[in-house]
Formats: C-alpha cells, sequence, structure tokens
C-alpha cells in the first residue's frame, strides 16, 4: 500500500512547545521521533509499502530524521492545511494503489498497526473510536457501517476521529477530485476530511468506518496527549 503521512504543519495548539521542534518530531523516548516510529511500524508490518510524508514546518529537520521514504514539500503550509497538503500530493493520489493517509502527530499502540492499519482497505473507511462521547477533537457521526458526517462542531457523536483514512484504489481518484476542486473554490485552508465529508453529501459516496476503542492510541493537540503518547510506547508489545 502507499502512506501519505500529513506532517507540514506547525502544531500551534502546542506552543510554546512546537515553535522550534514540528510535532512529528517530539521524542518518545531518548531516540525515537513520533514520525520515526510511525514509519518504522509501517515498513514492519507492510514489507511493500511506499511512504511519502509531506513536509512544510522546520521540513529540513524532518527529513534529517527519516530514512527510505520519500518527501513532498507544502512550501504555503503556514497560510493552508491539510487540504493543501494531500493537494501538493495529487500525483500519488492516481488510482493504482490503496491509500492510507495519516495525519503526523498520531501515536498508536503496536498492535494497532498491526491489526488495523496496515491491512489492505476492501473499502473506504476512516478510523474512529467509539469510547470518546465527549470532548473529542474531530468527531464522527455514523449510521449502521457508514459514516454520516464528520466535524469539530458536532455535539452529538459515535466516536472520536483516529486520524487516520483508509482509502481503497476504486475510490483514490474520487478523492483526489474532489480535492482538486475544493482547492479551486479557495478551500485550501481547510482539513483534507471536509473533502471527505463534501463527497457524501454532495455525491452519496460512501464511506466506513473502523471502530478501533479497544486499542491506544493518541493525536498530540496538548500536554497531556504527550504524555499518553510516552506511555503508549512504555508497554511491552510482543
Amino acid at each position: 500500500m502507499t502512506y501519505i503521512i500529513l506532517a507540514a504543519g506547525r502544531g500551534c495548539r502546542l506552543h510554546p512547545i512546537t515553535v522550534n521542534c514540528p510535532k512529528s518530531l517530539f521524542k518518545l523516548d531518548e531516540s525515537t521521533t513520533v514520525i520515526e516510529r510511525m514509519t518504522t511500524l509501517i515498513k514492519k508490518y507492510d514489507k511493500n509499502s511506499r511512504i511519502y510524508v509531506v513536509i512544510g514546518f522546520m521540513y529540513k529537520d524532518v527529513i534529517k530524521n527519516l530514512e527510505d521514504v520519500a518527501f513532498i514539500h507544502n512550501p504555503f503550509y503556514d497560510v493552508t492545511n491539510s487540504m493543501a497538503s494531500l493537494w501538493f500530493a495529487r500525483d500519488i493520489l492516481d488510482g493504482t494503489d490503496d491509500i492510507v493517509i495519516i495525519n503526523g502527530d498520531i501515536v498508536t499502540e503496536e498492535k494497532m498497526m498491526m491489526d488495523v492499519v496496515c491491512i489492505k482497505p476492501v473499502r473506504p473507511q476512516v478510523l474512529v473510536d467509539s469510547s470518546v462521547k465527549s470532548q473529542g477533537d474531530y468527531n464522527v457521526q455514523v449510521c449502521d457501517e457508514k459514516v454520516v458526517v464528520m466535524s469539530k462542531e458536532l455535539d452529538d457523536y459515535f466516536g472520536e476521529y483516529a486520524g487516520i483514512t483508509k482509502i481503497n484504489a476504486d475510490s483514490v481518484n474520487f478523492l483526489n477530485e474532489s480535492i482538486g476542486k475544493l482547492i479551486e473554490e479557495g478551500q485550501y485552508d481547510q482539513w483534507y476530511e471536509n473533502a471527505l465529508v463534501q463527497m457524501i453529501f454532495r455525491y452519496n459516496f460512501s464511506l466506513y468506518y473502523t471502530d478501533v476503542s479497544e486499542y491506544n492510541w493518541t493525536e498530540l493537540d496538548d500536554v497531556s496527549d504527550l504524555v499518553r503518547a510516552k506511555r503508549i510506547i512504555s508497554v511491552r508489545e510482543d
């Protein structure tokens, strides 16, 4: 599969910690950063993986931290959002391979990578944690097997979006076209997940979900998340 890790942003919600250090370079232990651990686990559980990292803020430091991955530069990271970052990766979204899109500040337990993230998708899906029923960051409402809507504004929802989307090859071109249209409309400052929501609303696109509530994971949004991330990797995983 092809993996696109979105790691261009400044991580402003973690200032002043991230003023001179991207979230993806937060050290989980003495030697391992968030993004290094993610790429290592991908390579471990998907031997044929192709990994692309979209970079922007302090991109030279991110490049120094990684080996055997390809980089895509978003030079406008300071005035755009992940919609633009994925648009810069549009040549990768060519419909020839299944795509896994991962936000660059996600830390998961190793078993979640093995059981869910690195498994070939048979249909387009987002990973959702149904154990989060309040104070979720970007939330998902569902009906039966399908996603109805995703938003930061939802008060009533099934669970929190876990920052990972898996798109099978048959749906990749549709996502690519949708992102292109939104960029043309000037929506380059939006989350790329909004393209998925537009696909559902405009075209009745079937987006499914996988519940990952049985696994430990976190998105690095605040200081407590940094502590949780360290705890996740401190648990011995066989």
